[in-house]
């Protein structure tokens, strides 16, 4: 099967899945609605500046405020700046945030209602506005441009050293001073006259976005990036994907024509889907998608993994489920924990969690055997294009993961807290429900003698206090001395009541 790309693109949405021998290793949407910010450049206007933060908050025209760090500030974009956090030697360059350590503190850089040119770095997380970073990055076909940086790299997914170093050579003489370039890993055997197309596309794309901005008042966009299906292919689609899927006859043409322009010889992989069933049934990508949003991921042993998410951090618990094994106890422990640390790494990128993790692995006494799964789960987590690290595992099992947050996750793009019981996983039991109505009864029921108390409560604690709890609620008539008279409401929350007297 290989690796293939599956774009299936509806009139609400675009949905794109990666796989890899059938099997579903990167989900990507953009909605109509909620369309992905990320390599957006805006020109802003300074909101707030936090000295005590070293940040700053900055207008770009969205519902919240972007926050920036000072370390993500350049100023005039002084030559001799260099790549802090990241360069070619750890990513492909297609996400890089070049940044410079600043001498100044940044009260002394930004004043409130200043315009500064920024670029959206990461997008809106949860109840967060959007990051950003005035070192601009203009993907292209071959490069990333970066206009405030003065360095040349090479992706280092090019494994030989002579072709790093002929790309190298080659962007030496191309380059425009006092810019940068991240030769990227689909650029692998190209020729000087492609990568000169793209040097002189990128330039003058961020001549028409300067002109822009020199144009129009703050907040303004200036730039957007490219629709999903065109950034994936871009970005993704290079010689080692076998079939690139499309299941809209308009978006197939119109990748074929853009395909076409810049790598014609790959023209033949892509195909139009237009069989009855859906394309992502189709590949199995909609149950992979169900297994991603669930908090039970089960193994095939028998085991499962338990994902819960908190404000701070998430929580993965291992259990051997209906895993017992053949053998003795801590070898049916070791198998299943190194089937869960395979299974962890890929809930983990597929979901697109990102934080600190803990993973509560089941109890091994043997050290090797911890040493095994820590292992496991790194060797599982190689291929992670987001940095990562991993701690070793400790004499309770538990191992910390620090995984950078790339986008919004799965579960928080797709779902919302449930409002039933306010996102907190559980209600209260309609017993405790049901007791703390008998607590308020008492509060007011001295005042109630020979009157009627009514009470509107949830059907199903309506239910138990007309059954179970009946003796109970006669000895509350007694002791206060009048009729109460219990009233079923669909309309109430499990957790509402309503008393009344009359």
């Amino acid at each position: 099967m290989g690796l293939e790309i599956a774009i299936s693109v509806a009139r609400e949405e675009t949905r794109v899945a990666v796989l890899d021998n059938g099997v579903v290793t990167d989900l990507f949407g953009d909605r109509a609605k909620h369309k992905d910010f990320v390599g957006n450049i805006y020109k802003g206007k300074v909101a707030k500046v936090l000295p005590g933060m070293q940040a700053a908050f900055v207008d770009i025209g969205l519902e919240k405020a972007a926050f920036m760090h000072v370390s993500d500030l350049s100023m005039d974009a002084e030559p001799g700046d260099t790549l802090v956090d990241g360069d070619e030697d750890e990513k492909d360059g297609d996400d890089l945030r070049p940044r410079r350590e600043s001498s100044k503190p940044i009260e002394q850089l930004l004043s409130e209602g200043q315009d500064l040119t920024v670029q959206i770095s990461k997008g809106p997380i949860g109840t967060k506005g959007p990051r950003v970073t005035s070192y601009v990055s203009l993907p292209g076909r071959y490069l990333v441009f970066m206009p405030n940086v003065e360095h040349i790299g090479v992706s280092r997914r090019i494994p030989r050293d002579e072709e790093r170093a002929r790309l190298k050579e080659i962007m030496k003489r191309l380059r425009h001073p006092g810019c940068g370039y991240i030769v990227r890993t689909v650029s692998e055997g190209v020729k000087e006259e492609e990568l000169r197309s793209d040097v002189d596309f990128l330039h003058v794309l961020w001549q028409d976005i300067r002109e822009k901005r020199d144009q129009q008042p703050a907040p303004a966009l200036l730039h957007t990036d490219l629709s999903l299906s065109f950034r994936v292919v871009r970005d993704l689609f290079g010689k080692k994907v076998d079939r690139l899927w499309i299941d809209s006859r308009e978006e197939y043409e119109a990748v074929r024509d853009f395909v076409q322009r810049f790598s014609p010889e790959q023209t033949s992989r892509i195909h139009f889907y237009d069989k009855d069933e859906s394309l992502f049934d189709h590949l199995g990508v909609e149950q992979e998608m169900a297994r991603a949003l669930s908090r039970k991921v089960w193994l095939k042993s028998g085991g499962y993994l338990v994902i819960d998410h908190t404000e701070a951090m998430t929580v993965i618990d291992v259990n051997t489920g209906r895993f017992v094994g053949k053998r003795d106890q801590e070898e049916t422990i070791l198998r299943n924990n190194l089937e869960a640390a395979k299974e962890v790494a890929y809930q983990v990128k597929l979901r697109g969690i990102g934080g600190i993790i803990i993973v509560d692995f089941i109890d091994m006494e043997r050290e090797k055997n911890r040493d095994k799964v820590y292992h496991a789960l790194v060797d599982a987590m190689a291929s992670d294009k987001a940095r990562t690290r991993i701690s070793r595992i400790s004499d309770l099992g538990l191992i910390e993961i620090s995984r950078e947050r790339v986008r919004e996750d799965l579960l928080r793009s797709l779902s919302e807290p449930c409002r039933y019981c306010d996102g907190r996983g559980y209600t209260k039991s309609p017993t405790t429900v049901a007791y703390e109505i008998f607590r308020e009864i008492r509060r007011i029921g001295n005042g109630a003698e020979q009157q009627r108390i009514v009470v509107g409560a949830h059907p199903s604690v309506a239910g138990l206090l007309q059954d179970e709890e009946r003796q109970g609620l006669e000895a509350l008539e007694r002791e206060c001395m009048a009729k109460i008279l219990v009233m079923p409401d669909e309309q109430l929350h499990l957790e509402q009541y309503d008393l009344a007297v009359l």
